[in-house]
């Protein structure tokens, strides 16, 4: 599997995964939603909205890279977050929304990139103004591992409120190679 090809499986998994949680969280009631769980970001909410914020702010750093730019322009013109615990959306339906956006915008995105892309260095400030030089397939790793440890924060939250998210396995999305045997 070539390195683009990694990186689409990835995104594909974020998007399943993703629309997995948010199906299974519109069960729960406003007041579920947002009640303090002692998670990192609070709430199954607060949560969700930090995948957002994460996301957001990567892919406008990820935006710097030569060639794919005008997929992503529409992600550079939002406002940058102003912490990674805002909450940019309290009703669950705009945050929904916005997550199945963000989800068609990164497997977009992600579809374009070349292994030569992967091979660049990026340079990035973090939220605190620290300059990063890093190979951008590194950070585009760590992009996705960011959700999936977020997302597995969720699944915890959502179980303990009596939500089953099913199967959160990657191999599930991973062709079996098998040949009747």
């Amino acid at each position: 599997m070539s390195l683009q090809a990694h990186f689409m499986l990835m995104a594909n998994y974020n998007q399943w995964m993703n629309a997995r949680l948010y199906q299974a969280a519109a069960h729960l009631s406003a007041e579920q939603l947002r009640a303090d769980r002692g998670a990192f970001f609070g709430s199954i909410l607060g949560t969700l909205n930090h995948l957002i914020v994460g996301d957001i702010i990567w892919l406008k750093r990820f935006a710097h890279q030569p060639g794919h730019q005008a997929v992503l322009a529409p992600v550079v013109e939002m406002p940058m977050p102003a912490s990674l615990d805002q909450v940019l959306f309290t009703d669950f339906a705009l945050l929904s929304s916005r997550r199945r956006w963000l989800d068609d915008v990164i497997c977009t995105w992600v579809g374009m990139l070349t292994d030569d892309d992967l091979a660049l260095t990026l340079d990035y400030a973090n939220t605190r103004g620290v300059v990063f030089r890093r190979k951008f397939s590194a950070l585009l790793q760590h992009f996705f591992n960011h959700q999936t440890h977020h997302r597995g924060q969720v699944t915890t939250l959502l179980s303990q409120a009596g939500q089953d998210v099913g199967s959160t396995d990657l191999l599930a999305l991973i062709a079996d190679e098998s040949d009747g045997v």
